[in-house]
């Protein structure tokens, strides 16, 4: 099939995969996706918090720095909200395996080495494919290092490696410095994928009540850059699958994503707006404008305008800032 690809070895028949998101908490929606095209289902996550917890490494990840600012604490789930197990989850993973044919890959997002990677475990005994490691977090206290950080992500995901035999995607953040380099780390630890990136969501200020809000935005086609940019930089680097999140609306974003090496490009703002129907839309003008442009096949165009590929490879690195400054003409 000329718009196959295999993720984490999983073979499938497009690379519009759904990523986590509330949309899979609904089985007639998650079967209206498939039979729209939808290749594999990111489920929304199961968090760390959501789970029994019998240490104080979560305490320290949720409120460490906290003292520093006023009120802070009341940002983070009391542990009487939250619930008392993954039971709902696992039932979740149960009934999309019986209702669809399509890879279903679970998701866990946590930032500790706690108790609640073992649920990984239960969640690859209740049928799923593959999984997803979301380590979402956000450093606040100065005395905390960016190495430090990086190895947190590192042992988290040995401690799942060493937990399940399905395939492991890790989606990370931007903010990391050196990149390829934890790239490389993150595959020699065990990871399967890289998904990339996590949306952090930005708190606003409400300037009438005078309270930080919490809020949440749809993504838009500009936010695929930069997961364009750094697939374009890995490709080939690494032997892990390439997975591209955010930002991806339309066949151009798909197109371009490919090129750069994605493997799989995740999409969930666009079917929340628009729909199941809309990834057979994408499907339409992806092979349209390959027929036009005579590509038979993704794999033939997959790393193509990658780093290693395209014959200025400055592009994708400082020369391409210095140019756009220097050519920048304001309109006055």
């Amino acid at each position: 099939m000329r718009l196959s690809t295999k993720y984490m070895g999983i073979d499938l028949k497009n690379p519009l995969v759904v990523s986590a998101s509330p949309l899979s908490r609904n089985i007639d929606m998650v079967k209206k996706l498939e039979d729209a095209g939808a290749p594999a289902i990111v489920m929304y996550s199961l968090f760390e918090e959501e789970l029994y917890h019998e240490d104080n490494e979560l305490e320290h990840y949720l409120s460490h720095g906290s003292e520093s600012f006023a009120e802070s604490l009341s940002y983070f789930p009391s542990h009487h909200k939250l619930s008392e197990g993954p039971e709902e989850y696992l039932n979740q993973v149960h009934r999309l395996k019986d209702a669809v044919d399509i890879p279903i890959i679970g998701s866990l997002n946590g930032v500790s080495k706690g108790g609640w990677i073992e649920k990984a475990k239960l969640i690859e005994e209740a049928g799923a494919d593959a999984l997803e490691l979301n380590v979402y977090y956000l450093p606040t206290d100065m005395n905390e290092s960016g190495t430090h950080i990086k190895q947190n992500h590192l042992d988290i995901l040995a401690s799942l490696k060493k937990s399940i035999n399905i395939p492991v995607a890790v989606k990370i953040g931007h903010y990391f410095s050196a990149l390829p380099s934890f790239a490389r780390r993150l595959e020699e630890a065990g990871a399967d994928a890289l998904v990339m990136f996590n949306r952090f969501y930005q708190p606003d200020i409400d300037l009438k009540n005078l309270e930080v809000i919490s809020s949440l935005n749809l993504s838009t086609s500009d936010e695929v850059l930069l997961p364009l940019r750094w697939i374009a930089v890995l490709w080939k680097q690494v032997n892990m699958s390439l997975a591209a999140t955010s930002g991806v609306h339309t066949a151009e974003d798909v197109l371009k994503l490919t090129m750069a090496g994605a493997d799989v490009t995740m999409m969930a703002s666009a079917l929340l707006k628009f729909g199941p129907a809309h990834i057979e839309k994408i499907l339409k003008d992806i092979e349209l404008w390959m027929d036009e442009n005579e590509y038979e096949s993704l794999t033939q165009m997959r790393g193509s305008m990658s780093m290693k590929n395209v014959p200025d490879p400055g592009a994708f690195m400082r020369a391409n800032y210095i140019k756009i400054l220097q050519d920048f003409q304001p309109n006055l």
